[in-house]
């Protein structure tokens, strides 16, 4: 009974106050978002699968559970679109989409493309659900490093 007229009577001077009492949640939800663009991978630009391979965009889960992201999208500024298949990321995880050919794993998705996507010294990420609402954005406009932390 004490504890009840405690909060009523804080509420009473918040009221009086002119405040509003607004929840807080006690600790933040996570995100499913961009982490890391490597849009410069080592040595010259001419196309070799390795290389385009170590062009890639990490996203990371930090959630509390796992999500699907089947039909969710990443772009870059002129819309070159992955798209992903089933796929999904356990809750504390990144994933790792790498811009060439290689064989899909748990932390590893491959574009499949033969040329290069990320720009070395501008572009835009774009990560969005399969219904098109946008989940996180990432840009960068630097030669100084060879990736961007998002």
């Amino acid at each position: 009974m004490i504890r009840t007229r405690s909060i009523a009577a804080a509420t009473a001077v918040v009221a009086a106050a002119g405040l509003a009492l607004i929840p807080v949640p006690a600790q933040a939800a996570g995100s499913v978002h961009l982490y890391k663009v490597y849009y410069d991978s080592p040595g010259s630009d001419r196309g070799a699968n390795s290389s385009l391979n170590a062009e890639y965009v990490q996203i990371r889960n930090t959630t509390g559970a796992s999500v699907q992201l089947r039909g969710w999208t990443l772009t870059d500024a002129v819309n070159h679109r992955y798209t992903f298949g089933t796929f999904t990321l356990a809750k504390g995880k990144t994933v790792t989409v790498r811009t060439g050919k290689g064989t899909n794993t748990s932390v590893n998705r491959y574009q499949g493309r033969a040329w290069y996507v990320w720009n070395n010294d501008k572009d835009t990420a774009t990560l969005r659900r399969a219904n098109g609402t946008r989940v996180d954005v990432c840009s960068y406009n630097s030669t100084r490093a060879d990736y961007r932390m998002c």
